[in-house]
């Protein structure tokens, strides 16, 4: 249908609204948590035990947090885009991995196995056109 063949035509602009979408929602997201400082950086470092690294769990709860703080931001202006997408996706399965680990199930795990398909997937479909990466 033509109406639909018009609508390609504003590719960029979704993928735009998409990045500008999941990167506010990451950094509200991950803001709370780098604001936690070395107390809730050991908790959430602390999750590493389910991949068997039990070593320096406020580093790997400091990188969790701005992982998603700054990844969101990057996200957002497509600044490097791809390794912000990597960081998101390892930091999503970590997430699946401990909500599966304590027991929540598919439906407990399923939120952060979702945003992993999804930053997996912008990997392959790069940040578009309006992004600093592009320029």
């Amino acid at each position: 249908m033509a109406i639909f063949e018009d609508l390609g035509k504003y590719r960029n602009t979704g993928l735009l609204m998409l990045r500008i979408g999941l990167g506010v929602m990451f950094i509200i997201h991950g803001f709370p948590k780098l604001a936690g400082g070395p107390d809730g950086w050991t908790g959430l470092g602390g999750s590493m035990k389910v991949v068997g690294i039990d070593f320096l769990p406020v580093f790997w709860g400091f990188m969790a947090a701005v992982a998603e703080t700054f990844g969101g931001f990057l996200l957002i202006v497509g600044l490097f885009y791809r390794p912000a997408c990597m960081l998101l996706v390892f930091t999503m399965v970590i997430a699946a991995l401990v909500h599966l680990g304590k027991g929540d199930g598919l439906k407990g795990a399923s939120h952060a196995i979702e945003l992993g398909i999804v930053f997996f997937s912008l990997i392959f479909i790069g940040p578009g056109k309006y992004s600093v990466d592009k320029k």
